[in-house]
C-alpha cells in the first residue's frame, strides 16, 4: 500500500485525543488524520470543528480514506464500521477486544476476500506487542501454553486489596480514579475482558477459533479475606490468570480464573496495573513479557504501532491456522481447585473428581482437590449468586 495513510478516526476519547497529537508530532512515518467521527454534538472540541463529522458514512465512502481506526466502546457498532470499512477495501486499526473476539473468524475471512489487512495489538495486553510477537517469533514454533496476567484493571484491585489491605470497593473506586476501571467495572472483574484476549491470543498461539460462550470466565468479585488470608499463610498472591494451553493434539482448553501465584513465577512480582505474559514453547522454553496493561497511553501506543507496521503493508499471516483443527476449547479436562463454599450441597453440585484438602469452621469452609472444568463452566451461576469463590491451585491441566 502506499506509504501515505490517510485515517478516518471513529472515537475521540483519550485514546483518540492521544493520538491525534502523536500522529502529528511524528517523524516516523507520514499519516493524516482526514476526518473524526464523534456521536455527542454538544461536547467541546479541542480541534476545529470542520475536522468532525456526525456521519459514519462520510468516512467508510470516502475514497480518499485508506485507513480506518476504530476506538470506540460500543462493539455492535464496531463490527458493523469495521466490517464496512474491510467489504469496501480500507485497512483497519481496532482497540475492540469484544468486538474481534466475538467475530474472529468472520474478520479473518473479510481480510482475505477484499485483499485489505485487520490489525488489533491495542486489543490485547496494552503495552505489551504480544499479538505481534506471536506471529512473527513464534510463528513456526509448537506453543504448549500461553497464559498470564491480561486485565491491568484487576490486577491493579487485588495489588491494594492484598498488599495495602484496601476493601474491595475502595480500591475499585481507586482504579476508577485513575482511570483504569470504568464507571461500570463488570467486563473488568468479573473477566469478560480477559476472555475476550485470550480468545484473540488463543488464535495467534494455536490456530484456535471459539466463540466467548465457549469460554469459563470467572472473575475476583466473590473473593473474601478468609481467601486473602489463605493465600497469605501459603505465601501466595491471587492474581486473575487465563489460560490457554494445549491439552491433546488438537485440543485446546481455555479459561479465565483466579489463580495462586507462587513466587518463583515471574506473574507474582507483576504488580499494579502492569500486565504480564508467559509463552511456552516446546523449544524455546519459557519466554515472559511485562509492560503497562491499563490506561490510555499504553492502548495508545499500541494504536501506534499498528498504524506505523500498516505503513509498510504488515498483514498478520495466521500461519497457526493451518497447524490446529480444532475449532472449540476442550472444557472436559480436569483442574486442582480451591473452593471456598458455604453448604455441602454446594460442594456436591460441583463434583469434585478428589479432595486433597478440607478445612471447616463456623465462618468457613474450603477444599482444595480436582474438578471436571465442564462442571465448574455449568454450575457458574451458582458460584457467582452464593458468593463462592474459586481460584486454580497449581498448574496441573489434563484432558479427561
Amino acid at each position: 500500500m502506499s506509504n501515505e495513510l490517510n485515517i478516518g478516526l471513529f472515537g475521540f476519547g483519550c485514546v483518540g485525543q492521544g493520538l491525534y497529537h502523536v500522529l502529528n508530532n511524528s517523524k516516523g512515518f507520514t499519516a493524516n488524520i482526514t476526518k473524526i467521527a464523534v456521536k455527542n454534538r454538544d461536547k467541546k472540541r479541542t480541534l476545529p470543528q470542520e475536522l468532525f463529522t456526525y456521519d459514519k458514512f462520510e468516512i467508510l465512502n470516502n475514497p480518499s480514506i485508506n485507513l480506518i481506526v476504530e476506538l470506540i466502546d460500543d462493539a455492535e457498532e464496531a463490527y458493523q464500521i469495521v466490517k464496512h470499512a474491510l467489504q469496501n477495501g480500507k485497512h483497519v486499526v481496532t482497540a475492540n477486544k469484544k468486538m474481534v473476539a466475538t467475530h474472529l473468524k468472520e474478520l479473518v475471512k473479510l481480510q482475505e476476500e477484499n485483499n485489505v489487512s485487520l490489525l488489533y495489538e491495542a486489543s490485547s495486553c496494552g503495552s505489551i506487542p504480544i499479538i505481534r510477537t506471536l506471529e512473527e517469533y513464534f510463528d513456526n514454533e509448537q506453543l504448549t501454553k500461553v497464559s498470564g496476567i491480561f486485565n491491568g484493571t484487576t490486577n491493579y484491585i487485588l495489588t491494594k486489596t492484598i498488599l495495602e489491605k484496601l476493601s474491595y470497593p475502595d480500591a475499585l473506586k481507586q482504579a476508577q480514579e485513575k482511570g483504569f476501571a470504568e464507571s461500570d467495572p463488570t467486563n473488568d472483574v468479573e473477566g469478560f475482558d480477559a476472555k475476550f484476549k485470550a480468545i484473540i491470543i488463543a488464535l495467534h498461539s494455536f490456530g484456535v477459533f471459539c466463540l466467548p460462550e465457549n469460554v469459563l470466565n470467572i472473575g475476583i468479585t466473590t473473593l473474601h479475606e478468609h481467601d486473602i488470608n489463605y493465600a497469605n499463610e501459603k505465601n501466595y498472591k491471587i492474581k486473575l490468570v487465563p489460560t490457554i494451553k494445549q491439552v491433546a493434539p488438537d485440543k485446546v482448553a481455555i479459561f479465565v480464573l483466579p489463580k495462586f501465584i507462587q513466587q518463583h513465577i515471574p506473574l507474582f512480582f507483576t504488580d499494579n496495573e502492569f500486565n504480564g505474559v508467559i509463552v511456552e514453547g516446546e523449544f524455546s522454553g519459557e519466554q515472559f513479557l511485562k509492560g503497562r496493561g491499563a490506561g490510555g497511553h499504553p492502548t495508545g501506543a499500541a494504536v501506534l504501532s499498528d498504524i506505523s507496521a500498516l505503513s509498510y503493508g504488515y498483514k498478520y499471516g495466521y500461519k497457526k491456522i493451518t497447524q490446529n483443527k480444532s475449532n472449540q476449547p476442550e472444557n472436559q479436562i480436569s483442574i486442582k481447585l480451591y473452593l471456598r463454599y458455604n453448604t455441602e450441597d454446594e460442594l456436591k453440585k460441583l463434583k469434585p473428581i478428589s479432595i486433597d484438602e478440607k478445612f471447616e469452621s463456623a465462618q468457613y469452609k474450603f477444599v482444595v482437590g480436582y474438578f471436571n472444568l465442564k462442571t465448574i463452566k455449568e454450575e457458574k451461576d451458582l458460584i457467582l449468586s452464593n458468593k463462592l469463590f474459586v481460584c486454580v491451585a497449581n498448574d496441573e491441566v489434563e484432558l479427561l
